[in-house]
């Protein structure tokens, strides 16, 4: 039974993924798909109460801070869009007149695969039986979850900020939560799927789901976050000096430079 509603909810994905994949093609905009990216997950979340008819506390509970955390999200992102984004528009340019069609497998059947994967700890906390609630882990994946929550939407708001004062034009943003890391946002992204993973962790298969975590962190750090978006800002005047004294990721109070490594 798991496998088969894990299945039909991978199949319901991916024909959400394709109507949007149709917009996105008569709006000329694959950047649609990132605005959608957190309701997706709210959509999921709810998709599996339905499916395992789990209307208890934990599933509902989890269903409503991952539908806070997905609508803040594509409200974030839909703000601050100003056409298709550069990715899109340089596979646009690299695949020329067919990214029309490729775009749908490329970008948007793509992108929902990748969340129905990341979307296991969902899964498991809607499926599995229902202990008392809360447990130590549901205590300790909301308390993570919302940390991440908060690094998400303070280190945004301060991006917002810095960004709206013409005074700060060309400068490195360097305070608050970002004294502390150079991507607070893709810090609390991750650290809230380690929350959900918690909260799903019982046993005796909600190890497993482990896996979401792992690969939501892997994305932020190496793929699509971090290592993507610091390729753009290398060249930034005072950006090397930030890199040398401020962690990547993982907040931690910034260390000293020696006179002579300062450029």
């Amino acid at each position: 039974m798991t496998i088969i509603n894990a299945a039909g909810a991978l199949v319901i994905l991916l024909v959400a993924a394709t109507i949007v994949w149709f917009a996105s093609v008569r709006l000329r905009d694959a950047s649609i798909a990132d605005i959608c990216w957190g309701p997706a997950f709210a959509v999921t979340a709810w998709l599996y109460c339905v499916m395992f008819r789990a209307w208890t506390i934990r599933p509902l509970l989890t269903a409503v801070v991952v539908t806070v955390w997905g609508v803040r999200l594509a409200a974030h992102i839909y703000l601050r869009h100003r056409g298709e984004d550069p990715r899109y528009q340089a596979m646009r340019h690299k695949h020329g007149e067919s990214f029309w069609w490729k775009s749908l497998f490329l970008v948007f059947w793509l992108q929902a695969a990748i969340l129905w994967w990341v979307a296991l700890p969902l899964l498991m906390v809607a499926h599995r039986g229902d202990p008392a609630f809360p447990t130590a882990a549901d205590v300790a994946g909301l308390i993570v979850f919302g940390v991440g929550f908060a690094f998400e939407v303070i280190g945004d708001a301060q991006l917002r900020r810095f960004r709206s004062d013409p005074r700060n034009r060309g400068q490195v943003l360097d305070t608050g939560l970002w004294r502390y890391t150079r991507h607070p946002n893709y810090f609390g992204d991750a650290l809230l799927w380690w929350g959900l993973f918690l909260i799903a962790s019982a046993p005796p298969y909600g190890w497993m789901t482990v896996a979401s975590p792992l690969t939501m962190t892997f994305l932020l750090v190496r793929v699509s976050g971090v290592a993507l978006l610091e390729r753009t800002l290398n060249d930034k005047p005072g950006y090397a000096d930030y890199v040398r004294r401020t962690p990547p990721f993982i907040p931690w109070p910034p260390r000293r430079l020696r006179h002579g490594e300062i450029q």
